[in-house]
């Protein structure tokens, strides 16, 4: 069974902040950038802290978890951030991740 997540705890409060540096590295590392709307990258954020702090991995938050029969956590498309998907497809493909909090730099 899954503990209660309290957003307002330290816990919670550093795996943020841990996911935020995180996400700038795969920014960084990918050579995306991110989506210019503030709002989807915040909610993105929050919710990839959320699975790792319930699920102990950043499941991409826009896809379901499920435990497994070992007790194991998987997400849906074995969805976690940076997800194959979005690196093999989707950025490079339409311009932007599923969870949209990614996107593939404008060629100057």
């Amino acid at each position: 069974m899954l503990k209660p997540l309290d957003m307002q705890s330290n816990e919670f409060k550093t795996e943020l902040e841990k996911t935020k540096k995180f996400t700038q590295k795969v920014v960084e590392s990918q050579g995306w950038g991110f989506n210019p709307d503030k709002e989807i990258v915040d909610t993105v954020t929050l919710g990839l802290t959320r699975n790792k702090v319930l699920y102990g991995k950043r499941f991409c938050p826009c896809f379901m978890v499920e435990q497994t029969e070992d007790g194991k956590y998987k997400s849906s498309d074995d969805r976690v951030c940076p997800c194959k998907p979005a690196i093999n497809d989707e950025i490079p493909n339409k311009g932007m991740c599923h969870c949209g909090i990614f996107i593939k730099k404008e060629d100057k």
